[in-house]
């Protein structure tokens, strides 16, 4: 499964591509006004440390002012993945989009069906809220087993799932589980990832043990 860095803080973003922890990173405007930064130049600068996908989301929410957000976000780097609503005007675009070779990011899907007309519109992405959904005391991973269950149904549909809004350990295995193509993760979770008790326990163990033969490799 692929891992994409859901930030837009420049330094977590480098930190995790030199680990080779991360395919892509996912952004939105929220985050971007997070980092207090200029739109743009945040999305550039990230481009040039990740080789993967970025996507960058329209502020617009019909079909002519879409298109040409777009066009503009495109022209910052060639990995960049325009990321759209899922309404029938965001639809309408990532149809177009797609058709002139733009990679696209179908966001806030919360169902099954929403995540079949985004492939049918021929996303690259669809990306599924599994937390929101839990916010509501709805089953999150239950929207990404029936997304995964209507894909492989059907062989033909290229588009990747992208499973959003993780927001635990337990959220980022079990979406890899299922079979989720990816998962875009807050990077302090992706940290969160490597971590596990008896992993210190034993280390601090064999540490212990090596100092007491009083040796060293070097």
């Amino acid at each position: 499964m692929k891992l994409f860095a859901d930030t837009a803080d420049i330094g977590a973003i480098s930190a995790l591509a030199d680990l080779g922890l991360i395919d892509g990173v996912t952004t939105n405007p929220s985050l971007v006004m997070k980092s207090g930064r200029g739109f743009k130049e945040v999305l550039k600068e990230i481009c040039g440390v990740v080789d993967g996908p970025v996507s960058a989301e329209v502020a617009a929410t019909d079909f002519e002012q879409i298109m040409k957000e777009a066009a503009v976000l495109a022209d910052i780097a060639p990995n960049i993945c325009i990321k759209l609503p899922l309404t029938l005007e965001g639809l309408k675009a990532c149809r177009a989009l797609s058709r002139e070779g733009c990679k696209t990011n179908v966001t806030l899907c919360f169902s099954a069906s929403q995540a079949l007309l985004a492939a049918k519109a021929g996303a690259t992405y669809v990306s599924p809220f599994v937390g929101r959904l839990d916010d509501i005391n709805q089953d999150g991973l239950e929207l990404i087993r029936d997304i995964r269950t209507v894909f492989d149904n059907y062989p033909a549909i290229e588009t990747e799932i992208l499973a959003a809004s993780l927001r635990t350990v337990n959220h980022v295995s079990e979406v890899a589980r299922i079979g989720s193509d990816a998962a875009t993760i807050p990077p302090d979770t992706i940290l969160k990832l490597v971590e596990h008790p008896l992993t210190k326990k034993g280390l601090e163990t064999f540490l212990d043990d090596w100092a007491k033969t009083g040796q060293k490799i070097i």
